[in-house]
């Protein structure tokens, strides 16, 4: 399934809803049809489990696209939200998560030129989410070297502690798009959180593409252009730590929880690492996808 947080009309909530043939169901009014539960945000469906992924899809095939009156309309008639809107706890970022990420970072931002023999982890709070067009506040008073980073993030779908690398994938919910924005020159003796972490700094979207649809996250090409010219371009296969490695690692001390999001690194081709470097500034325009899942397009904005 594809998954959504979307609305209809500017003032109205959130709710979940599942692309289909380019109409967005909603899921609490199409379950209420065939006298089924279904909850009307996404957290709250990812709280139920797997079954809840098999058991709607299901559901939904079975009415062949007659959707009952007041529960469908065209996905051009929606604004879609952040698939979370609101995250229960910080995003998990990986840092240096592509070999020649880590290339470019060691020559324009001083990190280790070393692979990491461990997954390099941050953090960004619930506040950087935003949606699809939202968007990307431009600070001048905090930064002049705002920069991109386009990355597949997955989905926790249940609770993982201590797991293995074999089977970890099995406690994936799904997958979505994610750009990691970073405030280059607000890094503070090391630590990355109030360079990653400012409002508005993680865009996501458009959908959660569920994991029985991706059964191999390593396969997935990613983009990210700006204004139109292309920056970034790779494969999820070039993981130094792949999907699996990152959930069992980040377990063994953290207990991941459902609905927690893991934004898996990005690839090579950040403003950073250019020569001369390139930062974005209010009137540019972000757009990227992950293979599979969709496209993200955000404006930067002055705060």
């Amino acid at each position: 399934m594809r998954l959504v947080t979307y609305r209809s009309q500017v003032d109205a909530a959130g709710r979940l809803g599942a692309i289909v043939d380019g109409q967005v169901v909603d899921l609490e009014r199409f379950g209420k049809t065939q006298n089924v539960a279904l909850p009307s945000t996404m957290l709250e469906f990812i709280d139920l489990g797997p079954v809840a992924v098999s058991g709607t899809t299901a559901l939904l095939a079975s009415v062949e696209g007659n959707w009952p009156i007041g529960t469908a309309v065209p996905l051009a008639n929606v604004k879609l939200l952040a698939p979370i809107p609101r995250p229960r706890k910080n995003i998990f970022g990986i840092g240096l998560n592509y070999i020649d990420h880590v290339a470019e970072s060691a020559a324009a931002l001083d990190t280790s030129a070393d692979l990491p023999k461990q997954p390099v982890i941050f953090s960004k709070p619930p506040t950087t989410v935003c949606g699809p067009g939202d968007p990307i506040l431009h600070n001048a008073k905090i930064t002049q070297q705002l920069d991109w980073e386009v990355e597949l993030a997955a989905i926790i779908g249940t609770t993982a502690k201590g797991v293995a690398r074999e089977g970890a994938l099995a406690h994936v919910f799904g997958y979505t798009v994610l750009i990691d924005m970073s405030a280059r020159d607000c890094r503070r003796a090391g630590q990355w959180i109030y360079s990653k972490g400012q409002d508005s700094f993680a865009p996501m979207g458009p959908c959660i593409v569920t994991a029985d649809e991706i059964p191999d996250p390593q396969t997935l090409d990613l983009w990210l252009t700006v204004n139109g010219v292309e920056k970034q371009r790779n494969n999820t296969s070039h993981m130094l730590f792949k999907v699996d490695e990152l959930i069992a690692d980040i377990s063994q001390g953290i207990t991941l929880e459902p609905g927690d999001i893991i934004a898996t690194g990005t690839p090579e081709g950040v403003g950073a690492g250019r020569t001369p470097q390139e930062w974005l500034w209010p009137g540019d325009t972000i757009e990227c996808g992950v293979e599979s899942i969709g496209t993200l397009r955000n404006p930067v904005v002055a705060a």
